[in-house]
């Protein structure tokens, strides 16, 4: 019995630190040193232990989910599930049963057994609405609500669901542009952007480059065992190029 206490707290101990590894590496894995990246980074580490909605903005390719991810893994719902759904990529007749669910019966084609959504699935987690901007202003005004009510109806059903879901939203358009053009409700946009970071697109850092030529290059390195670098013409291109997203 000595020994198999001594065992489970050992297993304790290596849990505890695979938890602090796995926080430490959530930031890390988010490569460069610039101002505006040290400044949202701590941001995140200001607001990971609150259940705030935050909405995360930038062009194609600037990281928005790799920042999503980070804010997940640093928080105190790191244990239970995370939860993506991409708005832009389902019909939208069918991205309501993709987020809330539906009863057996509940239209032609549905499982005979139901189907969760991704709020359910994401209770007591983290659901990440990536490409927010996309979804269909009909649907809007039901997400609102479950924000303010946290609570879902599946579709078929009569009877509420309670959840507990930390979100985050992620989009590429302009917000402020959206707002203007009534493509996105302005409630729905102050619910979800309790905190606001907006991510600068690689042509804004250029003074991390050397940072992310190294990081990219590391794997190549330990593979081949032997060390890489840019000439100095791939490097001019490198930093004359206008880099989208």
């Amino acid at each position: 019995t000595e020994l198999s206490a001594v065992r489970k707290e050992n297993e304790y101990y290596k849990h505890e630190l695979n938890m602090l590894r796995n926080q430490f590496d959530s930031l890390n894995r988010i490569v460069g040193h610039s101002t505006a990246l040290t400044e949202i980074k701590q941001t995140i580490s200001d607001y990971t232990a609150s259940n705030l909605p935050i909405l995360i903005t930038g062009e194609t390719g600037v990281g928005k989910e790799l920042f999503a991810r980070a804010i997940h893994e640093l928080s105190p719902r790191k244990l239970n599930p995370y939860v993506k759904i991409n708005c832009a990529a389902i019909p939208a007749e069918l991205l309501e049963s993709e987020l809330f669910g539906y009863e057996a019966g509940a239209f032609s084609g549905a499982s005979k057994t139901g189907k969760p959504g991704k709020f359910e699935l994401a209770n007591q987690g983290t659901l990440l609405l990536d490409e927010i901007g996309e979804m269909p202003l009909t649907l809007q005004s039901k997400l609102l609500r479950v924000l303010q009510e946290r609570q879902i109806r599946r579709l078929g059903d009569t009877k509420n669901i309670k959840v507990d879901v930390r979100v985050i939203a992620a989009t590429n358009q302009d917000m402020e542009k959206a707002l203007a053009e009534n493509r996105f409700r302005q409630d729905l946009f102050y619910r979800l952007a309790v905190i606001a970071i907006q991510l600068p697109p690689l042509r804004e850092g250029k003074k991390d480059f050397d940072h992310y030529v190294s990081y990219f290059l590391q794997p190549l390195e330990r593979q081949y065992k032997k060390r890489f670098r840019f000439s100095k013409e791939a490097d001019q291109l490198m930093h004359s190029y206008k880099w989208p997203g």
